[in-house]
């Protein structure tokens, strides 16, 4: 007989698990909570732990210390409560004669898995109470009487535990027989790498991984399985990002702006300066040697006629802002409109405030009048923007009278059109997914007659580890801004657990209003909630202005505040009228205030790393030394871990990477990826080796040539929309 043809994992996704074995309609709608429906689903639903044993033993052959898997019959089944009120499922069970007790705490759904003459593998350690020998809280695996053929063989290596089953109403023992029965149907796979690349990136073969990270012989194999499907995972992520990377810069599809790299240099005279070389002379604060290294690689970027797609990432303080000032004023030098978008109307305002200032003396060239300049004009575009001057504001876009618009969201509305839009620079660009980076290009492209993609900025005060921004932003170049302007000092952060400790935070923020400066406190709801027991900001105002903060003016600022509202609250505070500003999270970026020198996060541990790193930034923005105030008890291990993390931490880049290792990356994934493109046994601490190789796998299997109907390319196909797809795949 010929050898069967390889399947592709693309073959297995269109294979439902109804035509399996024993799956009738109960096992369908129990695999279907799991959310397994295809064989594909089944292979990827990987074990969460194993098992291993040199053989399954016999009740009569086990010792009191030993740890082995029995088969046993369960003979009698009982539930009660403790006298400490816990729940207790008592189970006698028999193998050939030999009968132990069963013990499980505070699982009383055992009860209804293990009737009276259920079959179940028990794997634990044999203990000893009042006389008899016992099992407490094993782990269970009922064997199904169909499938207990064989249950030998299946016992004697490794038994692989899947998550979540018993309570879904299928178990694991019966999961592992659906996989061996889907793995012997599959037959072989067909593997994209061939055995050339396979042996010098020592990697198995993809049918040897399949078998062996759901039934290792040894946990060797199970490892080597496991490196051979992470690296697939992020093999598949890496070449999404070199493909859209070589669709990007396939043609010179980009604006060639005009750009003087001597304006950076600070001994050029001032008569050769050109707009950019002004800007930054008559700008109050000089350019960090970080700032300037980036400003280079955009000016690079800039003058080529590819279009610029560049990640900026700094931490809070670090002078982004300046940073893509300079870049807009770029753009406007070459006559070119640029687009700010900022995921809030308090951040908006403020940028829209800080270039009007900042641009204020710079005169252009009028594109209508010959000869003629004029001085630079910057508008802002958000809801708050009355229809009235919208109007006008889009028709200053459109005829080119509005140099730089910063807006939200309103600047993806289809009535937005440009008419030479040369750069789209985004803030806080975590905010935001791909979709809306490509609208905004799409705008671009539609204003230029040449159809020009316009040049992309992307700013993150939320430092990316490099893992992480190798696979989800590698896309993108990425630049660090790695220094803090002169002046700029770390700020003080201390964790009170102790409720009986407040008294001198207070104090303290008592301290810095009397010496003209300000205080932020920072609540996690807007309003009390019957649901979460969390100090509202409405309720904490109005406790602190009569109670430990009496006598101090202290405002209100929240996300239900109209546009106005916030405005003239931020207002306030920034003059001093209000001193103390009791706020949510709409402050965690943007917002900046110099004099604010202290900053008091009440249940903190509600807050993830990253955002309380974000909230921290909103002090230290002045001369005066700053402190942040982390208040409550950690409830669980993990926001212990957290906030001892931010304490100990003023780095943002080690915030950054205490944070991915605490929750891991499915937050980053999830915005960026979607479908089977999330990691389901990659790591992008753990597995940082794997990662860089699969990126230059990735390389070098785009290089080779990625066809529609290659086996990565069908992957591919499944992973993403089938609009993004025909992006990447057409010529």
């Amino acid at each position: 007989m010929s050898d069967p043809v390889p399947r592709r994992l693309s073959d297995l996704e269109a294979v439902d698990l109804s035509r399996l074995r024993h799956v009738g309609p109960k096992r369908l709608d129990a695999l279907e909570k799991l959310g397994l429906t295809t064989a594909l689903d089944l292979l990827t639903f990987y074990p969460r732990r194993y098992l291993y044993r040199g053989a399954r033993v016999d009740l009569s052959d086990m010792k009191v210390g030993d740890e082995a898997a029995i088969l046993a019959r369960v003979e009698r089944s009982s539930a009660r409560r403790t006298r400490q009120g816990r729940a207790l499922v008592e189970v006698e069970v028999s193998d050939a004669g030999e009968q132990i007790r069963v013990s499980f705490f505070n699982q009383s759904w055992r009860h209804r898995q293990l009737p009276e003459g259920t079959r179940a593998i028990f794997y634990g350690k044999l203990t000893e109470y009042r006389g008899q020998r016992q099992m407490v809280n094993p782990t269970v695996d009922v064997v199904e009487g169909e499938l207990e053929e064989g249950s030998r063989r299946r016992t004697s290596g490794a038994l692989a535990i899947y998550p979540a089953t018993a309570r879904a109403g299928v178990s694991s023992w019966e999961i592992a027989g659906f996989v061996d029965e889907s793995l012997r149907r599959a037959g072989p796979l067909e593997d994209p790498l061939d055995e050339e690349w396979r042996r010098e990136w020592d990697l198995l073969s993809r049918t040897e991984a399949y078998w062996n990270i759901h039934q290792p012989s040894e946990p060797d194999m199970a490892t080597k399985a496991r490196r051979r499907l992470v690296f697939d995972e992020f093999v598949r992520l890496q070449l999404l990002v070199a493909l859209r990377r070589r669709r990007l810069r396939s043609r010179e599809s980009g604006v060639s702006h005009p750009v003087h790299p001597a304006d950076l240099d600070p001994l050029t005279p001032v008569e050769d300066l050109t707009l950019l070389g002004q800007f930054l002379r008559a700008h109050p604060f000089s350019l960090t040697g970080a700032q300037r290294r980036v400003l280079e690689e955009i000016v690079h970027d800039m003058a080529a006629p590819v279009p610029m797609h560049r990640l900026v990432q700094g931490d809070v303080g670090s002078g982004k802002t300046l940073v893509a000032t300079a870049t807009l004023v770029m753009a406007i030098a070459g006559g070119r409109q640029g687009a700010l978008m900022a995921p809030t109307e308090v951040l908006a305002d403020q940028l829209y405030s800080a270039l009007r200032r900042d641009l204020a003396r710079l005169e252009v060239d009028d594109p209508r009048v010959l000869g003629e300049r004029r001085p630079v004009r910057v508008a802002v575009l958000s809801a708050r923007v009355k229809t009235r001057d919208r109007t006008g504001i889009l028709a200053g876009l459109r005829q080119g009278d509005i140099d730089v618009v910063v807006g939200t969201h309103s600047l993806l509305h289809d009535d937005v059109r440009f008419a030479r839009l040369g750069l789209v620079v985004i803030d806080e660009q975590h905010r935001f997914g791909v979709e809306q980076r490509a609208t905004l290009r799409d705008k671009g492209r539609r204003a230029s007659a040449e159809d020009r993609d316009p040049d992309l900025l992307v700013m993150t005060a939320t430092p990316i580890p490099r893992t992480a921004a190798l696979a989800v932003f590698g896309d993108l170049d990425r630049s660090t801004i790695d220094e803090l302007p002169p002046g700029r000092r770390p700020v003080a952060t201390t964790w009170i657990r102790e409720t009986s400790e407040e008294g001198r935070v207070w104090a303290r923020v008592r301290e810095e209003v009397a010496a003209g400066r300000r205080a932020y406190v920072i609540c996690p709801l807007v309003e009390e909630s019957e649901r979460a027991e969390a100090t509202s900001a409405v309720a904490e105002r109005t406790r602190l202005a009569t109670g430990e903060l009496a006598g101090l003016a202290v405002g209100l600022l929240h996300g239900q505040m109209t546009s106005a509202e916030k405005e003239e609250a931020l207002t306030l505070f920034r003059r001093g009228d209000t001193p103390v500003l009791v706020a949510t999270v709409v402050v965690e970026v943007g917002v900046d205030v110099p004099e604010a020198s202290v900053i008091v996060i009440e249940d903190a541990w509600r807050f993830g790393l990253a955002q309380l790193h974000q909230l921290r930034g909103r002090v230290g923005r002045g001369e005066a030394a700053s402190e942040c105030y982390l208040l409550g008890e950690a409830p669980t291990l993990e926001a212990e871990e957290r906030l001892g993390a931010l304490e100990r931490l003023a780095d943002g880049f080690a915030v950054a990477e205490a944070d991915l290792s605490l929750r891991g990356e499915g937050t980053l994934m999830g915005a960026r990826q979607r479908g089977r493109s999330d990691l389901r046994l990659g790591n992008l601490v753990r597995d940082a080796d794997l990662l860089e190789l699969a990126q230059r796998a990735a390389e070098r299997i785009a290089d080779a040539g990625l066809s529609r109907e290659g086996e990565w390319a069908a992957e591919i196909r499944t992973l993403i929309e089938p609009d993004e797809a025909e992006f990447l795949f057409r010529s």
